[in-house]
């Protein structure tokens, strides 16, 4: 009996250990000091005009949802002096499989780039040139559907129930009924051209698992994951263990756009794309919906995730799914100056989606998705100058990339937002004025044995007294970055 009572302590403990462990996440060191550039590659540049695909228009046209303009991967490589200059160093390209789409959701062949982005060999020299820049290389991976062109579905309507792959789709009658006919079968959103895969089928699971393992071992950097709320935990859980034993600093983020704790217990993914940054900075700096502790409140949702995924998150202000921020903002320069400056001090990696650092614009898909503007007659050179050293000030200060943080003035009468960030010997204090006016701030440092600050902004000096900080005439939709190392 003393031994069966034993025998159930005992696993008991053991059980215990195994849950705590698997909550223990472990994320790329690299990826607490990355700044993304988003590229939607096939309306960035187009580098090699022989794999255009038929009836590819003009650069600079309007974007439509079925129309090209030659976008490629030779074009990237040749604008990467650009992209380093931007002072970026690592990009997130959306799919670069084969598909007979232009966004490349649409997957037909997981083991193939598209033929008009290139080929392994040019992906390859890609992935080459980028490391020689210090840049990281994060893919989509779209493994929740595919397109009707993919060869198993492709099978089945012609062999109907006597096809082979007949378990990899969920179909619910004969013959299928192909876009733009209603699907009679599983489809992402009910979306015929996108037929859902059954992930948890073993079959389905190897092939998916094999072509991660061609990628992951070619040399990428990580995995951005398309709805992966759509597909098991199960498969997350097992896809991390084979992305990981190829390369433990390959980074894995989620497409989340809401409450992430059940993917980032440490057994599936190292952080998400947190659009709830990107929720509150609409709703508080563009919309003016809410007051600074409602704007608190939803940055505090991804503040209860692990510590080290809320390093590692992708803070975004827009992406290929959202109107450009600019167009938001209603062309409001100074507020998209404003949500910059929070997003290159707040805890979490920035997200730059192609182009917004030069004043694009861009309603809803597909009109956020317009060829990129490389004639610099176009751009707005001062918001460019601006994006820069932004980045370079989160670059040069380890305590906004990889300091612990803390809300420290939320004052609502004058919509003033305050926090701290500490890393080591140093401390960091960002304040943001949200107001159309001037202010002077009578500000509470959290650090009381810090006598003197440093405006990194304006190169100003500020001394604090008493644990008091005194800001005078901090311009309106403005802020400062304070910074002390003793």
């Amino acid at each position: 009996m003393i031994d069966m009572f034993r025998k159930i302590i005992l696993i008991f403990l053991i059980l215990i250990f195994q849950v705590s462990f698997s909550q223990d996440l472990i994320v790329p060191d690299w990826a607490k000091d990355a700044i993304y550039y988003q590229i939607f590659p096939e309306r960035f540049y187009n580098g090699d005009t022989l794999n255009d695909p038929p009836n590819t228009e003009s650069w600079g046209a309007e974007p439509k949802y079925n129309n090209y303009f030659g976008g490629d991967l030779k074009g990237v490589i040749q604008k990467l002096d650009y992209i380093q200059d931007l002072g970026v160093n690592a990009i997130y390209f959306n799919p670069l499989f084969e598909s007979n789409s232009n966004h490349k959701y649409h997957t037909k062949d997981y083991f193939s780039i598209d033929d008009n982005f290139g080929d392994d060999y040019i992906f390859k020299q890609l992935i080459d040139e980028c490391h020689k820049r210090g840049i990281k290389v994060v893919i989509d991976g779209v493994f929740n559907h595919t397109g009707v062109e993919f060869f198993a579905f492709q099978d089945i309507v012609k062999n109907e129930k006597n096809s082979k792959y007949l378990h990899w789709y969920k179909i619910h009658s004969f013959p299928v009924q192909l876009p733009p006919a209603k699907p009679n079968y599983e489809a992402w959103w009910g979306i015929g051209d996108l037929p859902k895969l059954m992930t948890d089928d073993p079959d389905v699971r190897k092939y998916l698992f094999d072509a991660t393992r061609k990628w992951t071992e070619m040399g990428i950097d990580g995995w951005r994951l398309d709805v992966p709320n759509e597909m098991s935990h199960d498969f997350w859980i097992e896809w991390r263990k084979l992305v990981k034993s190829i390369n433990p600093n390959c980074y894995i983020v989620g497409e989340i756009w809401e409450d992430a704790s059940s993917w980032l217990k440490g057994d599936q993914f190292d952080a998400v794309m947190n659009y709830l940054f990107r929720d509150a900075i609409n709703l508080y700096l563009v919309f003016n919906k809410i007051n600074v502790h409602q704007f608190d409140s939803i940055l505090s949702i991804p503040r209860k995730y692990p510590l080290e995924a809320q390093f590692v998150l992708q803070n975004l202000i827009g992406s290929h799914d959202t109107e450009r921020f600019l167009t938001l903002t209603g062309g409001n320069i100074e507020k998209v100056k404003l949500a910059v400056f929070f997003q290159m001090t707040y805890i979490g990696a920035p997200m730059i989606y192609y182009g917004d650092e030069i004043g694009m614009m861009g309603g809803r898909d597909p009109d956020c998705r317009r060829t990129m503007i490389w004639d610099t007659l176009h751009w707005n050179r001062d918001l460019r100058t601006y994006y820069k050293k932004f980045i370079q000030i989160r670059k040069d200060y380890p305590s906004l990339r990889r300091g612990n943080y803390k809300t420290i003035l939320k004052d609502t009468k004058n919509n003033i937002f305050a926090f701290s960030r500490e890393y080591e010997n140093e401390k960091a204090i960002v304040v943001l004025n949200n107001s159309s006016i001037c202010k002077d701030i009578k500000l509470k440092s959290p650090f009381s044995n810090t006598k003197e600050w440093k405006d990194v902004v304006r190169d100003k000096r500020y001394n604090q007294v008493k644990s008091t900080i005194n800001i005078k005439n901090l311009a309106p939709m403005s802020g400062v970055i304070l910074i002390s190392r003793r």
